[in-house]
């Protein structure tokens, strides 16, 4: 087996002032049978429009539109969750946040993070003998153990949570204690142990900062130079695996949820997936929210010579003359049971999971996805967490809507539905007009959607659940003076 060293170079200064760091990938040798490399991109508040290739009127993702040529796009692909920490608690466990217990963010203020006895992929891919790294944006608890170097990640170079969020100069906090840091100087560069990277990006969350002058209208200017820089950032990172690993490397970008409204100044495209349904209720019809536009973002899968090329995946979609009509969807969550299968890994015992393994779909075998998705409440009307959208093949319900903030400030009204308010995506994915309750498809889809929905809820009540520990105390943001021990584990 080859060699492989993670080494540290900072390619580029964000508008929003981040520093974003790459790792330099080194490897040499034979591929054959080994253990595949993985690098997971994670966007933030990415809309699904804002790819090129899913929408003619974005022309600012050349790098990604080539990767998308170059390997597998997934058009019908949702996140676990509207909203940043339950998606990323999603994306490392493989499982719902009604069981891994991260059901709303964490606030800068949390004393807790995701639940220490959930098993991360970076932790599964350690035991496997990967080497695993971290950059970015983390968001699922900055104290004690429930930082990253604590979850799986030998390495880790970041922001505990969102860029907007801010930090104090307040004395440093110690509760839960802080651990002495990680043992050892970290893999060796002759370790000849494969690698994960997960970069959870910055962009595209607001605040973004000012760009040189264009003919973009001010917000939008903004906006489309921070899709351009995280175009080139995703390159700069696809170029880097090319020239040392791209035969034995799976690449997969996605993202976290959906933008926020349209109407928003700084907000990102979400393609066809605003209807008048929703818009017309008041509030956001996007993130935080279980229409299509909180939750269904982009995502692209690559690897020469295992990916298939300029293939576009199953999915279940109509808008201007494209016609794409498959019943099958695919998620976040798959990430994780797929890559550790690829791995040769096991699944983490005495509990289950709501991702599929889609590794034969990838290296373009089957074309068999989600034949039901759950979409959370993530901070919208209702109780965080609970399933209050259910999506079967071309049809979804909605339980609950309403409740999500606008740009204006403004919060849409709260609705409760019973019964349950029914699109048929296949002809209306805007979601703009609900089925007539006394139609034959509305009854004959109806106690379908009951079924699914009632088996996952008794699912989860024979599952080991977690719960969050949601508590905040002022003291607990970290500060920014460096010689401060907040977030920061203690030397031994």
């Amino acid at each position: 087996m080859g060699w492989l060293f993670l080494k540290v170079l900072l390619v580029g200064v964000s508008f929003s002032g981040f520093l974003y760091p790459a790792v330099e990938f080194c490897f040499h040798g034979e591929t054959r049978d080994q253990k595949p490399n993985f690098v997971i991109i994670l966007a933030d508040d990415m809309g699904w429009g804002d790819l090129g290739v899913n929408w003619a009127e974005t022309k600012d993702t050349a790098r990604l539109d080539k990767m998308a040529a170059e390997g597998m796009r997934f058009v019908d692909f949702h996140a676990a969750a509207s909203t940043c920490s339950p998606s990323r608690a999603s994306l490392l466990t493989g499982r719902l946040g009604i069981r891994n217990g991260v059901t709303h963010n964490f606030a800068v203020t949390s004393v807790g993070g995701l639940p220490l006895n959930e098993t991360t992929l970076g932790e599964v891919l350690q035991q496997a003998g990967y080497v695993t790294g971290m950059i970015g944006k983390w968001h699922l608890g900055h104290h004690g153990s429930y930082h990253p170097n604590f979850r799986g990640f030998d390495y880790y170079f970041g922001i505990p949570y969102s860029h907007d969020m801010g930090c104090t100069d307040s004395p440093g906090y110690n509760h839960p204690p802080c651990p002495a840091c990680p043992l050892g100087k970290g893999p060796s560069s002759t370790s000849g142990k494969p690698f994960l990277l997960y970069m959870g990006l910055a962009h595209m969350h607001v605040p973004l900062s000012g760009t040189p002058l264009s003919a973009d209208p001010p917000g939008r200017r903004a906006y489309r130079a921070g899709l351009r820089e995280m175009d080139s950032l995703v390159g700069q990172i696809k170029d880097k695996v090319d020239r040392t690993a791209k035969e034995n490397t799976l690449l997969w970008f996605t993202g976290d949820n959906g933008p926020w409204a349209q109407k928003c100044e700084l907000a990102g495209s979400v393609g066809p997936f605003t209807g008048s349904w929703q818009t017309h209720q008041g509030g956001s019809p996007a993130k935080q929210t279980t229409w299509e536009a909180g939750h269904r973002v982009p995502a692209l899968a690559y690897w020469p010579g295992r990916v298939p090329v300029n293939v576009t995946s199953s999915a279940l979609l109509r808008y201007e003359t494209q016609t794409i009509l498959r019943l099958r969807s695919f998620s976040v969550l798959d990430i994780f049971p797929t890559v550790v299968a690829l791995a040769r890994a096991s699944l983490p015992l005495g509990r289950h999971f709501d991702g599929l393994d889609v590794s034969e779909v990838l290296f373009g075998g089957l074309q068999t996805g989600h034949r039901v998705l759950f979409h959370p409440n993530s901070g919208a009307a209702g109780e965080f967490g609970a399933l209050q959208t259910v999506r079967l093949q071309r049809h979804k319900a909605f339980y609950v809507t309403g409740g999500a903030r606008a740009c204006d400030g403004g919060i849409g009204p709260q609705q409760y539905h019973e019964p349950p308010l029914i699109f048929n995506l296949e002809d209306d994915v805007a979601e703009a007009v609900p089925l007539e309750i006394g139609s034959a498809e509305y009854q004959t889809i109806l106690p379908r959607i009951r079924q699914v929905l009632a088996g996952v809820l008794q699912d989860i009540a024979d599952d080991n659940v977690s719960r969050a520990d949601y508590t905040q105390d002022p003291l607990a943001a970290p500060c920014c003076n460096p010689h401060r021990v907040v977030c920061r584990c203690q030397t031994v």
